[in-house]
Formats: C-alpha cells, sequence, structure tokens
C-alpha cells in the first residue's frame, strides 16, 4: 500500500517473521550439579569469609536440619568476595553433611579463604544480612517521626519520676499501667536534657546527612557491585564531629539548658567550646547514659551504612561519654532503632542485637574514635572495646531472661538493674518494650515507672515503640502537648521523606 506524499510519518510495511523466533526460548535447568537448599529458617552455624588482606567479605554457613548451606556477601565487597560456593558444590557431591562441609572448608582456611576459629550460631539467616550489611528492606513510613516524638513523650513521663522511689512513684501517680502522661502547666509538657541533647545530636547529624546527587555512571556502578547506593563518602568522621561539637555547644549555651543536666556531659561540653581536641573533652571513665540515649537518633538518619551508623553512634556518645561500655551500648542503641525501622519483628530483636555486638567485639573504629584508647591507658585498642561489649553482652542476656519470665509487673529496675549506666538503661529500655509486647503506651508506662533512671529508660524505650510502631499509637493530645513538638516533627518528616525518595 502506497504511502501519501508530504509530511507526516512513513509507515513501513511488516515483513513476514521467522516462525522460529516465536517460540519458546525460556530458560529451563534440565541438568546441573546436586547443591545443598539455598535457605532455611532454623539457626544456622557459620563463619566469616575474608579476603588476602583479612577484610571480612562475606559469610558461609550451613544448617544440617534443611541440608542447606550457601554464602552471604558484604553488600561493599563487589569484585573482592571470595567465592566459596564451588567448594560447597564439591562437599555435597562427596557425600558430606552441611556442616561437616562447613568445618571441612574451616581447617582447610588460609589467606583469602575463612576467618580460622569456631563456628558462630545464628537464630536464623536474617541476622547474617545484618552483619554483611545487605541493604535493609524499605523503612516503616513515619518511623522517624514517631521515634521522635516516643523520645520525648517518654522523657516527659518518665522526667518528674527519675528522683522518687518506687512507692513513692506509685503511691503518687499510681500503678505503672494506669499511668498517664503529666501535664505541668496545663499547655505543654516539658522534657529532660535527654530530649534536648538528643535534638542537638539529630540536628547536627542531619547537616551532614543530606544527599548528594550521584551522576549516573556513579549509581550504576555501585548498584551493579554492591546492589544499593554508596555509603555517603560526605559522611566523614570529621564533619560528623564537627557538625555535633557545634551542636553540643550550642546547647550548652541555650537559655533553656535548665534542666540540671548531668555533670559529666556540661563539663565535656565546656572543654568542647574551647580549641582541645575532642577526645581530651571526653569523660574516659564515665559510662553515663546520655550518650546511649543521643545515640537513639543515630538509627534514623538516612543514607548511613553500617559502618557510618555505628561510627558515628560511638563517636556521639565518645564526645562526652568515653568509656567503652558507653560506645557499645550507644552502637547498640542505634542499631536496634535502624531494625526496628526497618521492620524487624521485636521477638527477633535481641538474637539480632546480640550477633551484631559478637560481631563487633573486637573492632576499635579508629576512623571516628582516633587516639581515644590510647588516652584511655588501654593494653590495646581491641581490649578496650571487648571490656565495654563484653558488658553489653551481659547485659543483653540479663534482658532475654527478664523478658522470659513473662511478668510484666516487675519492675525494669528489679529485672536489669537499676543503675544510671549506659549498659543497665539499655536492657531497662528493651525490658519495657518487650515484656509489653511493643505496645507504645504500655512501653512507655512500664519504662517511667522504675525504680531506674525512668527518664532515660523512657525516653530510649520510647524511640524503640515510635521507630516500630511509627506515629499511629501516640495519642493526639499527648503529641501535640509536648515540648518542642515543631522541631521533632520537622526533623522527623524530613527523614521519613528522604527515605522514600
Amino acid at each position: 500500500m502506497s504511502q501519501p506524499a508530504g509530511p507526516g510519518p512513513h509507515f513501513v510495511p511488516r515483513k513476514p517473521i521467522n516462525p522460529r523466533f516465536e517460540e519458546d526460548l525460556a530458560f529451563r535447568s534440565v541438568s546441573g550439579p546436586d547443591r545443598y537448599a539455598g535457605t532455611t529458617g532454623l539457626p544456622v552455624r557459620y563463619v566469616a569469609v575474608a579476603d588476602a588482606k583479612g577484610t571480612v567479605t562475606g559469610y558461609v554457613w550451613a544448617n544440617d536440619e534443611d541440608g542447606a548451606a550457601g554464602q552471604i556477601d558484604r553488600g561493599d565487597a563487589g569484585n573482592q568476595a571470595v567465592n566459596l560456593r564451588p567448594r560447597l558444590d564439591d562437599a555435597k557431591a562427596r557425600g558430606l553433611a552441611p556442616v561437616a562441609a562447613l568445618r571441612e572448608l574451616v581447617a582447610a582456611a588460609g589467606p583469602g579463604r575463612l576467618v580460622a576459629g569456631p563456628l558462630a550460631t545464628a537464630p536464623h539467616l536474617r541476622l547474617l544480612d545484618d552483619l554483611a550489611d545487605r541493604p535493609a528492606p524499605e523503612r516503616r513510613w513515619s518511623a522517624a517521626r514517631g521515634a521522635l516524638v516516643g523520645l520525648a513523650l517518654g522523657d516527659a513521663m518518665g522526667r518528674p519520676l527519675s528522683t522518687l522511689p518506687l512507692d513513692r512513684i506509685t503511691a503518687t501517680y499510681g500503678t505503672w499501667s494506669a499511668m498517664e502522661l503529666p501535664l505541668y502547666d496545663g499547655e505543654s509538657v516539658r522534657v529532660s536534657d535527654q530530649t534536648q541533647l538528643a535534638l542537638a545530636v539529630a540536628e547536627g547529624l542531619a547537616e551532614v546527612a543530606v544527599r548528594a546527587p550521584l551522576t549516573e555512571a556513579e549509581a550504576r556502578h555501585s548498584l551493579t557491585t554492591r546492589g544499593a547506593l554508596p555509603a555517603p563518602p560526605w559522611i566523614t568522621p570529621g564533619a560528623v564531629a564537627a557538625a555535633l561539637r557545634t551542636h553540643l555547644v550550642r546547647w550548652l549555651r541555650a537559655p533553656d539548658n535548665d534542666r540540671s543536666p548531668g555533670r559529666t556531659t556540661v563539663d565535656a561540653c565546656t572543654a568542647l567550646a574551647g580549641e582541645t581536641p575532642w577526645q581530651a573533652a571526653s569523660a574516659l571513665t564515665s559510662k553515663g547514659c546520655a550518650g546511649v540515649v543521643r545515640a537513639a537518633v543515630v538509627g534514623l538518619a538516612p543514607y548511613l551504612s553500617a559502618e557510618q551508623r555505628a561510627g558515628v553512634a560511638q563517636l556521639q556518645s565518645a564526645l562526652t561519654h568515653g568509656h567503652p561500655t558507653s560506645l557499645a551500648a550507644s552502637d547498640l542503641a542505634a542499631h536496634a532503632v535502624h531494625l526496628l525501622a526497618h521492620g524487624c519483628p521485636p521477638a527477633d530483636l535481641l538474637p539480632r542485637l546480640r550477633a551484631h555486638a559478637a560481631a563487633s567485639r573486637w573492632t576499635y573504629r579508629t576512623d571516628w574514635l582516633g587516639d581515644l584508647a590510647v588516652r584511655a591507658g588501654a593494653a590495646s585498642p581491641a581490649a578496650f572495646v571487648a571490656a565495654g561489649w563484653d558488658e553489653c553482652l551481659t547485659a543483653l542476656d540479663t534482658v532475654a531472661t527478664a523478658v522470659a519470665a513473662k511478668d510484666p509487673d516487675r519492675d525494669p529496675g528489679a529485672a536489669v538493674g537499676t543503675a544510671w549506666t549506659a549498659d543497665e538503661v539499655l536492657a531497662a529500655a528493651l525490658y519495657a518494650f518487650l515484656i509489653t509486647d511493643a505496645r507504645p503506651r504500655d512501653t512507655l508506662r512500664r519504662a517511667a515507672h522504675t525504680s531506674g533512671a525512668s527518664a532515660a529508660t523512657a525516653a530510649l524505650a520510647g524511640t524503640f515503640a515510635g521507630a516500630h510502631r511509627g506515629t499511629a499509637n501516640w495519642p493526639r493530645e499527648w503529641q501535640g502537648a509536648v515540648e518542642y513538638r515543631e522541631r521533632l516533627e520537622v526533623l522527623g518528616t524530613r527523614w521519613d521523606f528522604v527515605t522514600r525518595d
């Protein structure tokens, strides 16, 4: 058929298509090596995989009950990942059980193979995804806003109770399950310095953790080698330390810094206002709870890699509280908030935190901490941090034992300890969150009604509850009454928005 002359589209007559091009060419595997099952819902034995330089590039795992074994590479390993899958296939062909095959790999470990040592156990494969820094599932909508508001609400509920013994709390406010948010002047509910300092850290971090545009080539390279966008190169220890230092000094000099803050924090921030290195300002023997509550907001910041999140959490604690237990507890608090915000079931939280602690036990983050361990007089940087992780691992075990008793009427202080230290406040907050089945309002009540540090415990527990459930379970009248509501909601809404971009 001829086409009309003149401007316009020119249609070319379609030629007949060879029938062979319309055949079903879908790939079907008809043969291949017999392999172990690639997944399991049961606990697994695992060991780290390292390259020739000793850098961990992933984990190889096995489970006999399901006949399963496999390898999980770190998200940033790229072409450096050591591939041990062919050796697993060979072991399967020789009839070895999965765990026996794993032990055989460990026995033959050498440079560029496995990290020698006993096999570790993980309750499920998701823990290895955490350790390997695989891309996390999409974050819950309103997780940041819910967590920040929850922190302030818990702080406000616990503030008037912090100096009271348990019998006075009960006599004045009733049982824990009947408590409501206390109103001070009928218009606003005042928080303590816990919320003020958490805002200082969050707003300082927000100045640094902003999204920088990537070129198409950079994004494509990262997606093909890592499976996700790269860790932001502009979030450096120097930039974060400078921003946090500025905001902590600004808090120190603010007219509303009238909530009787801890002497350790005040002295450290006073020193930060000078020219001294921040490591010299840190209270190296203090493991007070201020750092662990502030650290919770780090778990909400967008774009951080797992390494950056741990580094920032420890750094912000070390600026004031340099004891290794404070560093480890802060790292765990940020990790817990991150996990909950990305859909971690509460029942899985303690095992995943324990796996993170065990994997981090000998890791001293020199880039973020500098010569802190040397100033503390530690035998070695690794020994310095290990002491803190050991205390936190003990605290997590205490929480697990207390939660297993299933007695929500048991005071968090009686369950895990009443000290105002980072590890015990973290333990008390986790206990209150888990013993109430993660119901946000009950979590706040249970955390505040304690013989321990009421404000710090309830603030941290409120962050966990808000990260897990968002804002839906915070009563509107509570959200509208809390002090600093505008700053909390602006920051939280922005972080929620950019995370979903």
